[in-house]
Order: C-alpha cells, then sequence, then structure tokens
C-alpha cells in the first residue's frame, strides 16, 4: 500500500494532477477514506454498547421469594410478581423487597454469628433493654421481634426509614407493656403473657401507621435484674424458692395425711355401722324366735317346756366332760356308770321319745 505519491492522474492531495510529483506527500484521499471507515465502526460500536447497556438497564428479575416495586420518576408504578420483567431506562428504577422472607430484629442484644453454637456482641444495649416495671424495679429485658412484609407498597412510601421506624415502635410497645407489670411477673410466671401483649400492641401500631408489616411473633430471649442488684435479686429467689418447696413438702404430707385419716374414719364409721346392723338382725331374729317359742308355748306348755329343757341339756351336758349320775333309790344297781365310754349310741335328740309320750299321754 503506497500513501506516498500516486503514478494516475490524481495528485496527493486528491485533486487533478497539475504537475509533476512531490516525493514524500501522503496520499490524504485514502487517508481520509480510512479515517472514515474506522468512524463508522466507531459509531456502530458504541450504538451497540449503548444498546447492550439499555437492554441489561432494561431488563430485571424478581427471585421467587420477592416482590418487585418499580417507580416512575420517583411516583409509584406498580408492583410486579417473581420472574423476569422490563422497565424504561432512565425512566423507571425497581426496587425489590422480600415478601415471602421472614425478618428479624433483635433488642437488647445483637447476633455476630449464627450456627450450633452462637455468638453475640460483647457491647452492651442498656439503651434500649433496660426497663422500668409496674412496680418501679429495673429490668433488662432482650427480646427478638419476627415480621413480614405484607404490602411492599406501603412499606417503601408509608412510613420514612421504615426499619428505624418500626424498631421504634417495638421498643414502645414494649416498655409500656413492661411498666404495666411487677418484676416479678416479668421475670417469671407472666413472661409469656407480657410477650403476647407487647406483640399484639405492636401489631395495632404498624396497623395505625400502615406501614404493611405483620408482626409473626414476638419472643423474650432474655430478661435479668441488672447486674449491679443481681446478687440480692438472686438470694430473694432462692428464699422464695425455698418457701415454696417447704409449702409444697407441706401440702405433700398433708395429701397423705388427710386422705389417710378420711379413709380410717370411713372405715371405722362402716365398721360401725355394720355391727349396728348385725346386732339390729340378730336382736331381730332372735325377738322373732322368741315369738315363736311364745306361741308354741301357749299352745302346748308341757311339751314345749320338757324340749327347751331336754334341748337345752343336750347342749350343756357334752360340755361338762366326764359326769356321774346317783340314785339314791336304786340298791341293785351299779352306782357309778361310766356313760361317755358306752356303746349305745346316745339320742341326737333325748327329748324326742318323751315328747312323743307325752302327746300320747296328751
Amino acid at each position: 500500500m503506497a500513501i506516498y505519491g500516486n503514478s494516475g492522474g490524481n495528485g496527493g492531495w486528491g485533486r487533478p494532477d497539475t504537475g509533476p510529483e512531490i516525493p514524500g506527500l501522503p496520499d490524504l484521499g485514502a487517508l481520509m477514506a480510512r479515517l472514515g471507515g474506522m468512524r463508522k465502526a466507531f459509531v456502530w460500536g458504541a450504538g451497540g454498547l449503548a444498546a447492550l447497556i439499555l437492554f441489561f438497564a432494561a431488563v430485571y428479575q424478581v427471585q421467587p421469594d420477592e416482590a418487585g416495586v418499580v417507580t416512575r420518576f420517583g411516583r409509584y408504578a406498580r408492583t410486579t410478581d417473581p420472574g423476569l420483567h422490563f422497565v424504561v431506562p432512565l425512566v423507571e428504577s425497581v426496587t425489590k423487597v422480600p415478601v415471602e422472607r421472614q425478618l428479624k430484629e433483635e433488642f437488647g442484644f445483637r447476633t455476630e454469628e449464627a450456627g450450633v453454637r452462637t455468638r453475640y456482641e460483647d457491647r452492651d444495649y442498656y439503651g434500649e433493654s433496660l426497663m422500668l416495671t409496674g412496680d418501679l424495679n429495673v429490668a433488662v429485658v432482650e427480646w427478638i421481634v419476627q415480621y413480614q412484609i405484607q404490602d411492599p407498597r406501603a412499606y417503601l412510601f408509608n412510613v420514612r426509614d421504615i426499619r428505624s421506624t418500626f424498631r421504634d415502635m417495638s421498643e414502645a410497645a414494649m416498655r409500656d407493656v413492661v411498666g404495666d407489670n411487677s418484676v416479678d411477673e416479668v421475670l417469671t410466671v407472666g413472661r409469656e403473657r407480657i410477650a403476647s401483649q407487647a406483640k399484639d400492641l405492636l401489631q395495632e401500631m404498624n396497623d395505625h401507621y400502615e406501614t404493611g408489616i405483620s408482626v409473626q411473633q414476638l419472643v423474650l430471649q432474655d430478661v435479668n435484674p441488672p447486674d449491679l442488684v443481681k446478687p440480692s435479686f438472686n438470694e430473694v429467689n432462692e428464699a422464695i424458692q425455698e418457701k415454696e418447696r417447704l409449702t409444697n413438702e407441706a401440702l405433700a404430707e398433708y395429701n397423705q395425711a388427710i386422705p389417710r385419716a378420711r379413709g380410717d374414719a370411713q372405715r371405722v364409721i362402716q365398721e360401725a355401722e355394720g355391727y349396728a346392723a348385725e346386732r339390729v338382725n340378730r336382736a331381730r331374729g332372735e325377738a322373732s324366735r322368741f315369738e315363736a317359742v311364745y306361741e308354741e308355748y301357749r299352745t302346748a306348755p308341757r311339751v314345749t317346756r320338757s324340749r327347751m329343757y331336754l334341748e337345752t341339756m343336750s347342749e350343756i351336758m357334752p360340755k361338762l366332760g366326764q359326769k356321774v349320775i346317783l340314785d339314791e333309790s336304786g340298791a341293785n344297781v351299779l352306782p357309778l356308770l361310766n356313760l361317755t365310754n358306752g356303746n349305745r349310741p346316745s339320742s341326737p335328740n333325748p327329748g324326742a321319745a318323751n315328747d312323743g309320750d307325752e302327746e300320747g299321754q296328751r
């Protein structure tokens, strides 16, 4: 490629040849043509790069747990769902809000690193955790608020500096509830109730200011007395626990002794009632038996009297053991008679024959 001189009809300056060639002068026509080609390439390259930049500026993607809030010159335009979307470059902008994610705010402490063994910052946050209770005592209250963004438009546009405002509202709600309870309730039995009341109050405040936030959970992480009074407070708690232990032991003994005594009393009463019923029934039976015997006696006095005598003797005689029978008028009989070793069986009803005789005589 020669740019110095030309044997053609044109000179080195792109004009008709008016004289002989001057050595050392460039071919300006070729140079200008080359510069023009480079300018066109530059323009096309710059245009392509600008189009590429505008394309990437116009396209955005919303993740599954997010919502895209599009603004046009700073004013709300629309809300886009998860997926690929477009905006007008330099006119519209998009802010991605995590609407499906559960967010968390910590009060009184900060988590430095979460894991199997969570690490917390060494710095104290007494300014937000030191609170006055209803009985004019002081407690250090640490809590966690978990929330979710329900309305991304309200979350971005209704309240300025929403995160700081939300923390201020949470602290105000907790101080309000703690101020209505005693220190014992805050530290021990009333923690769940206090957390529930603070959550409801915080949700009311967010609804009032239309922040677009839904409070999912409020948990009291740790509640302690201040470090300066913690030893004295622990001694008081130990005394209260000792009192409760002794009270529980006394109640346990009471619950053992009283039912046993009531059972013994009930047993004695039932035994007495059984004995009374037995005596009454026996007396009634004896009275009925006596009346029956009396009726028989009225019918046959001699027979009944003899039978009663013989029956009584049959009950008494076997209990006497060795027996001796004497008969003064008997002269030819054996004076002593051993009745127990006799071979003749005794009658089971000694008065049966006599009864028959008396009945015959009668």
